[in-house]
């Protein structure tokens, strides 16, 4: 007889073994992260002497993501060298598509850095915000608002790294920095009407599939020595009648308090001192006060206006130190994100009305609002309290600090003084919309950077006749200088009301659709920014001639394809 363990005793001790073993090959839970497991952005681990290169900003964002952090990861594009143009997206809880932000009824905010490569604090303020934000386990913006982030979007100009000295005369430091152009050697905050550089198409394929409530684009000043830690701007064109009076009047006010109350930091409306800048204001008996900058869509915040939307213009005092120009930026993104959360359903509100009006021009003529297509700043400026620092002569031709002006040094002595300050602009020409341009058949780049920038175009089935009026053109003037490759052209002439008879295949572009302001500044032949300013019409120009853009008057005329949209998506490129 074989005496052993009872089978049941067998059982139990195979049972507590096979625990045992399943517990010692189970890894430990993961601790939580802390602040020490955090990515850092190449300024915080080099003491603030260095900023970023492309390698590590995809190195940061590859860190956060294999900490798992809560965010989307995407590329809007690529740059003319090949780079991808990250962006991530971040909100709580996680969308992944523009439909889903849309869901969720919360404002959507796009932030930009390094549009200027050489304007480096907008990138490293952006990625530490990122990281910061997304790791608190506190209640923050992110669960009110949808987030997109483009750190880096000049991102071949970043590569381009030289001493400060040479890249960017007017900054204290870093000693090494990014140059201001693309790899193209396009200013890219030049680029927003003829949409040029793959950047900017990037962009704006972004802002027609996401349709953010707010844009924020992050700067670096050039000039004047004031005493203010950043400086602003709405939108300035006065045809961004919802977005740019908004933030002018209701936003910005209210960041100015919170950043001198919460974090320390004066901040004030973007512009120089005239003294720096002559020529500024036509008035030439005044001898000192304040002006801001260009107010045509040509630049980010002032295009994005115009598309009935929120832009601001963000601009770090570049004679601070990078440490102070980083840490005032990343407190003006995170005081309007803040903002933008709070008033978030005012924000929507806005949105839809700026989407509504152009609509409702199509049904009543008498809600049509004229569009301002060329303006000038104001003449009765207001008499503001504006702070401003003293230099002194060396006596010699020392550089003092990097970015100031040999033979000259910083006192530290700051002064306020009573001055005027020119902060806005008037309209100075100003068209009312009507129910759609047509524009010729053989202009197949209008009608494809048309669609770029989100604007529908339909074509028309046949030949037809229609109220409207042709525009004779009087004189042609032509820059005699080169701009960003081109020799801008302005058109005077007349508009004259008759039947007008169109070709079979005409575009058509009707003002009635969410972005009719738009079609209006870019169509006009006035205008100060528009197609014709970039050359798009130039083979049809001639004195005495008629610009080949019409205005029609209704489109209930034969031609147009009766409620039928382009087979082509608003934002691809035509196909020939």
């Amino acid at each position: 007889m074989r005496i052993g363990v009872p089978a049941e005793v067998r059982s139990s001790f195979l049972a507590v073994a096979t625990v045992i073993a399943l517990v010692a090959c189970t890894p430990p839970a993961p601790r939580p992260l802390t602040p020490a497991d955090y990515p850092r952005t190449r300024p915080e681990l080099t003491r603030y002497r260095e900023t970023s290169h492309y390698a590590d900003v995809r190195k940061f964002l590859d860190s956060l993501r294999a900490l798992r952090a809560p965010l989307f990861f995407g590329s809007i594009g690529k740059t003319s060298e090949g780079r991808d143009i990250p962006y991530v997206i971040a909100s709580r809880p996680l969308v992944f598509t523009a439909s889903e932000a849309k869901r969720t009824g919360r404002p959507i905010v796009y932030v930009q850095g390094n549009i200027h490569a050489g304007e480096v604090e907008g990138k490293d303020a952006l990625l530490a915000l990122i990281r910061d934000l997304t790791f608190s386990s506190k209640p923050n913006v992110l669960d009110s608002i949808v987030l997109i982030a483009v750190p880096i979007y000049n991102a071949d100009g970043n590569e381009r790294f030289a001493p400060q000295s040479v890249n960017r005369t007017e900054q204290n430091g870093p000693e090494m920095v990014g140059v201001r152009p693309n790899a193209q050697n396009l200013d890219l905050n030049r680029d927003y009407v003829k949409a040029e550089a793959p950047e900017t198409r990037a962009s704006l394929t972004m802002f027609n599939t996401w349709d953010p409530d707010v844009f924020v684009d992050l700067h670096t000043t050039d000039g004047s020595f004031h005493g203010y830690a950043l400086t602003y701007s709405p939108s300035l064109s006065p045809a961004a009648v919802f977005g740019g009076v908004y933030a002018r009047d209701s936003l910005l006010p209210v960041l100015r308090e919170r950043l001198r109350a919460r974090d320390g930091f004066e901040v004030f409306d973007y512009g120089n001192f005239i003294s720096d800048q002559p020529g500024a204001i036509a008035d030439t008996s005044v001898h000192e006060g304040w002006a801001t900058y260009d107010p045509r869509p040509r630049f980010g915040t002032n295009y994005y206006g115009i598309r009935g939307r929120i832009g601001i213009l963000s601009e770090a005092f570049s004679h601070d130190s990078l440490a102070r120009r980083i840490a005032s930026t990343y407190a003006f993104v995170n005081e309007v994100l803040s903002l933008v959360a709070e008033k978030g359903g005012a924000i929507r509100s806005l949105t839809a009305r700026a989407d509504s009006q152009p609509l409702a021009w199509g049904r009543s003529p008498d809600s049509v609002q004229m569009v301002a297509i060329r303006s000038e700043l104001i003449t009765t400026p207001r008499m503001m309290d504006v702070i401003k620092e003293d230099l002194e002569k060396t006596g010699d031709s020392s550089l003092t600090q990097p970015g100031v002006p040999r033979g000259e040094r910083r006192t530290g002595r700051f002064r306020t003084i009573r001055i005027p300050v020119y902060d806005r602009f008037t309209s100075t020409l100003d068209r009312t919309p009507p129910a759609a341009y047509v524009v010729a058949p053989g202009d197949t780049a209008v009608a494809a950077l048309l669609r770029l920038h989100g604007i529908r175009v339909d074509r028309s089935d046949s030949a037809w006749r229609a109220r409207g009026e042709s525009f004779t053109i009087d004189s042609i003037i032509t820059a005699p200088r080169t701009f960003q490759g081109h020799h801008e052209v302005r058109l005077r002439g007349r508009w004259e009301r008759g039947l007008q008879t169109l070709p079979p295949k005409s575009f058509i572009v009707s003002t009635a659709q969410p972005r009719g302001e738009l079609v209006v500044y870019l169509l006009e032949p006035e205008s100060d920014d528009g197609f014709t300013t970039w050359n798009l019409f130039d083979n049809d120009l001639k004195k005495g001639g008629q610009f080949p853009v019409t205005r029609i008057f209704d489109l209930s005329r034969r031609g147009r394809a009766a409620n039928r949209r382009s087979s082509v998506s608003t934002t691809q490129p035509l196909q020939n």
